[in-house]
């Protein structure tokens, strides 16, 4: 058995999904159901006896000691996290209260745990810490993608509470000889995802007819992860990474925010026509977000090196999946669009235009 928090968010979900597909092995997934853990994610789980599904916060030591002596999970793996920079940026404390201190509080209720084990479990017993390539701070158009050993140079309220995260994970090790496993990945994209985040927004957003906010030029490069792959390779971390290691997980698809946009508009002028036109006439600049970072970028050559992973799906078959996921499932994306998400909407994007 495994524990998995933040199980009922985008990636968190699309990982315990993808864990029962493949496994009989259970799940234990404690999720605190803020604004993007989302139970509808889990709706193919509702009589799985293998999924346990708990509604809690990992900062909150009681529950989560309780939950480990109860089912006497052989890993933790913390997907948890508060995770959009905008938002961080309109409202930092959130970010520092669950991304440094209720981690901190999960590697206290892990190390208390593993330190009772007996040996055997004790050498098998794994705390993977699912982070970001935000941490890495931005890169010049030229300059090489991050690797495991770039300097941390975090330029967000959300990206600093990640590394601050990541360094007490570190340290748990270092100091403790707690078997930690640290990820850092690009961005993901896939089923599931919030609307708050660009390919989802822009999705969402075309579909209803509503302008398609690009900040700044557009020319914000990233590197694109479909999220089943970041699953996979969580999987394959947890299977034969190596105590104490940081593993990148990128998807080798560098592209400028716009293209993403345009690939999107091009996907859903080919699957959803418009009778008007182009989606692509949707597209608005509006005024950057403050601090953008100019370029990240993956570097994910130690994880194929040493664990044998790489990436599944092209940067052309992840986006036209997930588009045809979006279509595919108007409830779920009418569900999400809550009167709260609007509020955040206006507030975030009021006076860019």
């Amino acid at each position: 058995m495994i524990l998995v928090t933040g199980g009922a968010g985008f990636i968190g979900a699309n990982f315990v999904l993808d864990w029962l597909r493949q496994s009989d092995e259970a799940i234990i997934n404690l999720d605190i159901l803020t604004y993007a853990g989302n139970l509808e994610n889990l709706a193919a789980l509702a009589a799985d006896e293998r999924h346990t599904f708990v509604h809690g916060n990992i900062g909150d030591s009681a529950l989560v000691s309780s939950l480990l002596a109860r089912y006497q999970p052989r890993a933790i793996i913390n997907f948890a996290a508060e995770s959009h920079v905008d938002r961080s940026i309109l409202g930092p404390e959130e970010f520092i209260q669950t991304n440094i201190v209720s981690t901190f509080r999960l590697l206290e209720a892990g190390r208390a745990y593993w330190r009772e084990l007996n040996a055997k479990a004790k050498q098998d017993f794994r705390f993977l810490h699912v982070s970001t390539d935000e941490v890495y701070g931005s890169l010049a158009k030229d300059e090489p993608a991050f690797k495991e050993t770039h300097r941390y140079e975090p330029n967000s309220p959300y990206s600093a509470s990640k590394a601050a995260s990541d360094h007490l994970v570190r340290a748990y090790h270092h100091t403790y000889g707690l078997p930690v496993l640290t990820t850092n990945c690009s961005n993901n994209y896939g089923p599931y995802q919030f609307p708050e985040k660009l390919v989802a927004l822009m999705i969402v957003n075309a579909l209803a007819g509503k302008p398609l906010p690009v900040y700044g030029d557009g020319q914000q490069i990233r590197d694109w992860l479909y999220v089943r792959d970041h699953c996979s390779a969580v999987r394959r971390v947890l299977e034969a990474g190596i105590p104490g290691e940081t593993y990148n997980i990128g998807g080798w698809s560098e592209k400028p925010n716009i293209d993403i946009v345009n690939t999107i508009c091009t996907l859903l002028d080919a699957l959803r026509p418009q009778i008007i036109g182009s989606y692509r006439s949707l597209i608005t600049y509006v005024t950057d977000r403050p601090g953008h970072d100019r370029r990240y970028a993956i570097d994910a050559t130690k994880i194929e090196r040493e664990l044998g992973w790489k990436p599944a799906e092209t940067f052309d078959t992840g986006f036209r999946k997930t588009v045809q996921w979006y279509l595919g499932n108007p409830v779920w994306v009418g569900n999400v669009q809550s009167g709260a998400y609007r509020t955040w909407l206006e507030k975030n994007y009021q006076g860019r235009g």
